[in-house]
């Protein structure tokens, strides 16, 4: 018996066996226009095999570079689009360099830190005032994150200028709207709204149970 184990291995399974043995004839083709001609084919054959690549922008460009994949880079053929080469596929991408500075404040994140960074350097004015009162109001809501318990408006302000190293400072007519209970404990539209309203349906389904119940005793 013939087993896969013992066949060739599939470069893109995906595709199947058949696809890499047409890929195979092509690349023993003398005839290049034959070549392409031919490619083209397979190429049609693969986009019907995995026909959700269409819903991928520039999914032909993805097709032929698969083409290029099983062939291993050795099909000499006229591409629609620009060959890459084996050492460019496998060739690792170049680190990220991450930014080794501790962070102040890890209940904020280094994000705030950022916010801080370009708020602090922006010119005075009413556009900067709303962006410190819109950094204000989403440090707090990180806060309540990390400490259930409430938070004043000046610890939050407090903790902008310890982490810009008093560069920015939040003018005393700045003020942040009060966070009502049920905006901090309940979800609105989700578990709040359908909270209350099966709670309404219990004691309506409750009520017409008890009233049944009274006249049918009555009687």
């Amino acid at each position: 018996m013939d087993y896969n184990t013992q066949r060739e291995k599939l470069i893109m399974p995906e595709y199947g066996r058949h696809v890499q043995k047409m890929i195979e004839y092509v690349k023993k083709i003398k005839d290049k226009d034959k070549r392409n001609e031919q490619i083209k084919a397979v190429v049609n054959v693969m986009a019907t095999l995995n026909p959700q690549l269409k819903d991928m922008n520039d999914y032909q460009r993805k097709l032929w570079g698969h083409v290029e994949v099983i062939s291993d880079f050795d099909l000499d053929i006229d591409s629609p689009y620009p060959l890459l080469t084996k050492e460019e596929f496998i060739a690792h991408p170049e680190p990220l360099e991450h930014s080794q500075k501790p962070i102040k404040a890890r209940h904020y994140g280094r994000n705030i830190e950022n916010m801080i960074e370009v708020i602090q350097n922006k010119e005075e004015g009413e556009v900067k005032d709303e962006m410190i009162k819109a950094l204000a109001t989403y440090m707090r809501q990180q806060y309540l994150i990390w400490n259930k318990d409430s938070v004043s408006e000046e610890t939050i302000f407090n903790d902008i200028r310890k982490l810009s190293n008093d560069r920015l400072i939040v003018p005393e007519y700045i003020h942040l709207k009060p966070i009502s209970e049920k905006a901090v404990f309940t979800r609105p539209g989700i578990m709040g709204q359908n909270y209350n309203n099966n709670n309404k349906n219990y004691r309506k389904n409750s009520n017409n149970k008890n009233s049944k119940k009274h006249w049918k005793n009555k009687r």
